[in-house]
């Protein structure tokens, strides 16, 4: 079988493709075409000489499985900012190096993205580990994070708590994170039969309503294809190991117990209500780390609000950047 190249994620649409080095591995970014993302007035001109970095920086954070397709609508429906996509170390076009996926590696990559990208401070957006990743670099590099939104990623130490206090949540999330701490057979579940036990994977955590949609055919066809690129399922189980493992090694605790610090930047949680995965108690707990935040309900969206419910969640992004940068 001939396994995909990473070329495959680079998916035409009203955006570009970048390749940008930051933290010592190259990173696949996609940003939003400038004029289609800011949906010009009739009125209305955008000066193409004004540099982009005069814009606020946006940054968006895919989740397990899945790369910077999975925010397609967000690239074309923000506007007003410099909105950029980016494939995670270990994803998609992205490097795929041995090691990195720790809690500090992570952060450090998002903190060098936005420093190569030109730029002092940014908005993390972020979906399940993408989410982790907000907190993370939120925390750890508190300078260059001027706000957090996140799609049903709760605090760590929050979802940490609920899943091993509620049976409810530890039923929905451990089985999944304790599989994939076998080594190799994951690897093989994952791009088997071209990728149909992701798919399964999805399904089991999304509507109905976007199951049946095109728009979910279309991207289980790109997801499936991903998985496939060589390493790329290898490196997306390293997040989940690293998650599960540094919990008995003394580097997680110490992460574990640097997260315990409050976030002070403004915060947006997003969850579906239809989530079947991430429950509503770790949402609640997550309250103890951002009290200020702002916690929003999506209609009848399950764990991919962003993906299943785009105009919702569009508009939440954009009155949440709104206020940010007012």
């Amino acid at each position: 079988m001939v396994r995909p190249d990473p070329s495959v994620v680079r998916i035409g649409g009203p955006w570009r493709h970048l390749d940008v080095h930051a933290n010592g591995i190259r990173f696949h970014v996609v940003e939003a075409d400038r004029v289609e993302a800011d949906r010009v007035e009739a009125d209305e001109a955008v000066d193409p000489s004004k540099p982009l970095t005069d814009r606020p920086l946006v940054i968006l954070l895919h989740g397990f499985g899945s790369f910077w397709w999975s925010w397609r609508h967000q690239l074309k429906g923000l506007s007003g900012a410099r909105v950029v996509a980016v494939d995670l170390r270990g994803y998609g076009g992205s490097d795929k190096p041995p090691r990195g996926y720790d809690g500090w590696t992570l952060a450090g990559d998002t903190a060098g993205l936005i420093r190569a990208l030109g730029h002092n401070t940014a908005t993390l957006v972020g979906h399940a580990d993408g989410g982790l990743v907000c907190w993370a670099t939120a925390v750890l590099h508190p300078r260059v994070v001027r706000a957090i939104a996140v799609v049903s990623s709760p605090h760590p130490s929050a979802l940490r708590a609920s899943t091993l206090r509620r049976r409810d949540q530890g039923r929905a999330l451990l089985p999944w994170m304790l599989r994939y701490q076998m080594p190799l057979w994951p690897e093989r579940a994952l791009t088997r039969h071209d990728g149909a036990e992701l798919e399964r994977l999805v399904r089991s955590r999304a509507s109905a309503k976007w199951q049946a949609s095109e728009d979910f055919a279309e991207t289980i066809g790109h997801l499936r294809r991903a998985v496939q690129i060589p390493s790329a399922a290898h490196c997306a189980l390293e997040y989940q190991r690293w998650a599960v493992r540094s919990q008995l090694r003394g580097e997680g605790r110490r992460f574990m117990r640097s997260m315990r610090s409050p976030v002070t930047v403004p915060l947006l949680h997003l969850r579906g209500d239809a989530d079947p995965y991430v429950l509503a108690d770790p949402v609640y707990r997550t309250q103890r780390y951002a009290p200020h935040g702002r916690y929003v309900s999506i209609e009848g969206a399950g764990h991919f609000g962003h993906e299943e419910a785009p105009e919702a969640v569009n508009e939440q992004l954009s009155r949440f950047l709104a206020q940010v940068y007012a």
